[in-house]
């Protein structure tokens, strides 16, 4: 579900809304996000790995079928579904920010629920806030920036920086091919401290 400029508005806002239940809904960002990872899977494989009642892991399928989001890859019993690919690229009300929306964010959505620390982000920052800190994630876990630096760029505390960028590092190794080169992040945050003390 990639779009471009060259797209009607209607279709952007039309795929906006189809995955805007997924970044409200930890439940069914866990669900998409366990589809994205699968080739394709059954709604009895939803149930048994997201802890889901038949009831529920029936009606969420279906939710993100209609939404467009999942697709029915096998029609036969058992039916399989199959995450679609999600980028759509989208600006904060205020004009300030872009941010994507991928299968990365929505999974880190989806474990707002077991993890406290993305909880409080995104109650603190916002869904586009959490954007902003898997880019910083990513970054990081690239040896390109440490969570001093991405502090100091967003206005928050070390600690708060330090406590997303771990919280979304198990996102950032799912999703994204990190490659070994480059400096060590105790480097980096080591060096970091290092150009602090010299001040």
């Amino acid at each position: 579900m990639s779009r471009t400029s060259d797209q009607t508005d209607g279709d952007i806002v039309r795929d906006f809304l189809s995955v805007a239940d997924l970044l409200e809904e930890p439940q069914l960002a866990q669900l998409y996000a366990y589809l994205a990872r699968k080739d394709e899977a059954t709604v009895q494989d939803v149930m048994h790995e997201l802890s889901l009642a038949q009831g529920t892991a029936y009606s969420y399928v279906n939710r993100l079928v209609d939404a467009d989001v999942v697709e029915l890859t096998h029609d036969e019993q058992p039916r399989r579904y199959a995450a679609r690919e999600i980028n759509l690229t989208v600006t904060t009300v205020a004009g300030d920010r872009e941010y994507t929306i991928t299968p990365a964010l929505i999974d880190a959505v989806g474990r707002r629920e077991s993890n406290d620390d993305i909880d409080t982000y995104i109650d603190r920052h916002s869904v586009a806030g959490l954007a902003t800190a898997l880019t910083y994630a990513v970054a990081r876990e690239r040896g390109e920036t440490t969570h001093r630096l991405m502090a100091e760029d967003l206005d928050i505390s070390p600690l708060a920086a330090e406590m997303i960028l771990q919280a979304l590092r198990s996102v950032v190794h799912e999703h994204y091919d990190i490659e070994a080169s480059g400096a060590s992040l105790d480097q980096l945050d080591s060096d970091d401290s290092d150009a602090a003390d010299d001040m």
